[in-house]
């Protein structure tokens, strides 16, 4: 069958989303962006076109429709990089179904997962646990409740967070006092932000603590895998922080049950009809032997490709689901795979954990990243890339979150 991937957005995501497709079919995929990122740029094996206001539904309706017109031969395997997009296509299944293939959720089942105030509080009796959470409404001066420092303080509306530009914003903020909770919160909403913001418990532990599980939903309801992956290293930029930076699958230094977990993440997935890809974002609870769930980002992960090294490439998959009608039975990837957007030196300097560091540099040989595609021959990517590796001894060094 003929076909054409496009894939919206130019970051890391749809990097290694491209990546998937030029290693499945030996093929170029199509983004469309809003931003002439550098994760692709100077690269061989995409196309890439730029607009500017992609965010606007109207000019994203426009765009798809127009590319549609281009390519009127093939069916369209449309992939979402951002919630927003996401949210765009699920609201618009008519209009676009007719040329368009793609799996995505319900538009409410997007956002009962993206606006975090929402996903807290209709998931809280699920099979899902969750840190103690607080709430503070930015159209009011609500009082700042007892709290036990530090907390976690980030936006619950994503969606309209990520469309506002100032200087000193985060992603997320990991506050000491109440003092600092009151400044943050002023920031936040003098620069616009006027929906709920979550405060929550910091949960005790370095960044081995956290988790990530990407899992699929085919077009039938069921799920077909899931990933369960432990956290070496976070990334420590304001944007970022968040994100896994190293990960290996198919290890465990906390004494959870990655198994039951898994059981857990599958039941829920399935019982609140989603369909498509997610990412779990969890931390390990040692006081209670519990992962409590940060998020589920309705869309594959920024990290998310190492299970293609798992067998899975993300868009053969999302292939032979939507356009082949071929569906798996349910798989619990457990093999080891080690992901890394840094260099080994960062590892090494940077991972406390000293049983994960150890088995990290034992994987290196082996080491999966998403940015670097040896089917990607250009110079000028390779000098961006290895400026880019340099420089991020400058972010760790520098860094704002401890």
């Amino acid at each position: 069958m003929e076909f054409e991937v496009l894939i919206l957005g130019t970051d890391a995501n749809a990097y290694y989303m491209a990546r998937c497709m030029y290693e499945a079919y030996h093929k170029k995929a199509y983004l469309i962006g809003k931003d002439r990122l550098a994760f692709t740029k100077f690269s061989n094996i995409l196309h890439v076109e730029y607009v500017e206001n992609l965010w606007e539904e109207n000019v994203f309706l426009n765009t798809l429709e127009a590319f549609a017109k281009k390519h009127t031969e093939q069916k369209i395997l449309l992939i979402s990089t951002n919630e927003t997009y996401a949210e765009y296509i699920s609201q618009n299944k008519e209009k676009l179904s007719e040329q368009y293939v793609y799996n995505y959720p319900s538009v409410e089942v997007i956002k009962s997962l993206t606006n975090k105030e929402v996903f807290y509080k209709t998931y809280e009796n699920s099979y899902l646990r969750f840190p103690k959470t607080f709430y503070y409404d930015c159209k009011k001066n609500n009082k700042i409740p007892k709290l036990t420092y530090p907390v976690v303080l980030k936006p619950a509306n994503v969606v309209a967070y990520n469309h506002l530009k100032f200087s000193g914003k985060n992603k997320i903020y990991k506050l000491e006092t109440e003092y600092e909770v009151k400044n943050t919160i002023a920031l936040i909403k003098e620069n616009g932000y006027y929906d709920q913001l979550i405060i929550q418990e910091f949960i005790p532990g370095d960044d081995s603590n956290l988790f990530d599980a990407v899992v699929y939903v085919n077009t039938n309801g069921k799920v077909e895998f899931i990933s369960f992956a432990q956290i070496g290293l976070q990334e420590r930029t304001k944007s970022m922080v968040g994100n896994a930076a190293v990960l290996i699958n198919g290890f465990n230094t906390t004494n959870g049950n990655v198994k039951e977990m898994s059981e857990n993440i599958k039941k829920f997935m399935e019982e609140i009809h989603y369909t498509g890809f997610a990412e779990v974002d969890m931390k390990y609870d040692a006081r209670d032997n519990t992962f409590k769930v940060l998020e589920i980002n309705a869309r594959q992960g920024r990290c998310s490709y190492y299970v293609s090294a798992l067998g899975k490439n993300l868009v053969q998959v999302l292939v032979e689901d939507c356009l082949q009608n071929k569906q798996s039975s349910y798989t619990f990837l457990d093999q080891k795979v080690l992901l890394s957007f840094v260099p080994k030196g960062i590892i090494k300097k940077y991972i406390d954990n000293k049983s994960f560091k150890k088995e990290a540099l034992k994987l290196w040989k082996y080491v999966v990243n998403p940015m670097s595609a040896k089917v990607d021959k250009n110079f000028k990517r390779f000098l961006l890339l290895h400026k880019r590796w340099l420089h991020y001894y400058k972010e760790y060094k520098n860094s704002y979150w401890k």
